[in-house]
């Protein structure tokens, strides 16, 4: 009998000391990001499912998943092209046009109302398109007319290999930066909390950071100073519509997804964290190259440095961190400083209250691949909570 009592007080004991830990993970606790007040450091990533509605709208099956997971400190939404030209998949929403601000008004109205945050990722494919996605405007544009290796999605859903784009002249880069302006105004009037501008994962700005893909003679290309210009100054346009304390950026400075290389990827980022520490952003979102590809494989890239703790203490500013976490690295993350959030992918389309089974240590649901992209309710708003 005594043996018996003493095993259930220290079975309570665990208990109590586990709980405990749960209770105070840093992972869980509240954070501001510039003027974003964040009630727990788990975000959810940018992830395009390629379910928008004829004329590139959301529709109402978006806003249900988006408030499904609206526990999230912050949700960063599904990448928006901020025009007809930039757009490089069937069925990703845009945030141009009126209809498209309708569409959004009804999933940031549905996330406000359970509680939750959702800022607008602003994008440009650059060359990772095809004509056929946009064929009043003809060919992709880039920094220069580089093919990039691999196939384009078409407007068919096939697969062809990419188009050599057509490079962008020095005077449209003046109308390439008010189209970032005006999806902006058109964030802020479909409700969004803020922007985030994509400059990674080797689309439109990224090209223009990285010498492979940039080899442009005049002021937005050659040097690091020049080849980060762009960049810089879609931001700063940005911030003039929604202040800088609203704004962020993704960066992946080692990831090589969509055919991606630089001579000097240290010296780049080192002198991009120093222009944009200047800026006072919100926050910088590094994708680690945990990862060889983004979306496309798990396969681990043991000789890469993290970019959060390479680059972070560079910018000195708020920081999130993505790149195949789980909960208990997430934690380890925060907890030393080297990261100030963590953004999860994956995780978060399968387990819409992911923090609530961080909370508890409860099993995680596993995510099904296949209806990662395109389709209806099945793989988007059918996963079960606790």
């Amino acid at each position: 009998m005594m043996r018996l009592r003493l095993f259930a007080w220290m079975r309570l004991a665990q208990r109590k000391l586990l709980m405990d830990r749960l209770k105070n993970m840093k992972l869980l606790t509240n954070e501001t990001f510039g003027a974003l007040e964040l009630r727990n450091r788990v975000v959810m990533a940018p992830l395009t499912r390629m379910r928008a509605q004829t004329g590139d709208v959301p529709g109402a099956l978006a806003a249900q998943y988006y408030a499904q997971r609206a526990s999230a400190g912050l949700i960063i939404s599904e990448a928006a092209q901020i025009s007809a030209l930039a757009k490089g998949y069937p069925a990703t929403p845009g945030i141009y046009s009126d209809e498209q601000v309708q569409g959004w008004r009804q999933v940031t109205e549905a996330v406000h109302a359970v509680g939750g945050k959702i800022i607008c990722q602003l994008w440009h494919v650059g060359r990772i398109s095809h004509t056929s996605l946009h064929p009043e405007l003809g060919l992709p544009v880039a920094p220069s007319a580089l093919a990039p290796s691999g196939k384009a999605y078409t407007a068919s859903w096939g697969l062809e290999a990419f188009e050599t784009p057509r490079a962008l002249e020095l005077s449209e880069i003046p109308d390439l930066i008010q189209d970032y302006v005006h999806a902006a105004q058109q964030a802020k009037l479909a409700g969004f909390d803020g922007v985030e501008v994509h400059g990674a994962n080797g689309y439109l700005l990224d090209q223009f950071l990285h010498d492979g893909s940039n080899k442009r003679t005049d002021h937005y290309g050659g040097s690091v100073e020049n080849r980060s210009r762009l960049l810089l100054e879609v931001l700063q346009a940005v911030c003039g519509v929604w202040g800088s304390d609203r704004v962020g950026v993704r960066l992946s400075p080692y990831g090589t997804f969509n055919d991606m290389s630089d001579t000097d990827v240290k010296g780049l980022f080192t002198y991009l964290m120093g222009a944009l520490s200047k800026m006072q952003l919100a926050f910088l979102h590094f994708i680690e190259p945990r990862s060889t590809m983004a979306g496309g494989t798990d396969k681990v890239a043991e000789d890469q440095p993290s970019t959060s703790k390479l680059f972070g203490p560079m910018f000195g500013g708020k920081v999130i961190s993505a790149g195949g976490y789980g909960r208990d690295d997430a934690e380890s993350v925060v907890a030393s400083g080297q990261a100030d959030a963590i953004a999860f992918g994956r995780f978060f389309i399968s387990n819409p209250d992911l923090p609530k089974r961080f909370e508890l240590n409860a099993p995680l649901t596993p995510y099904n691949r296949k209806t990662f992209y395109g389709g209806d309710a099945k793989g988007y708003t059918d996963y079960p909570t606790l």
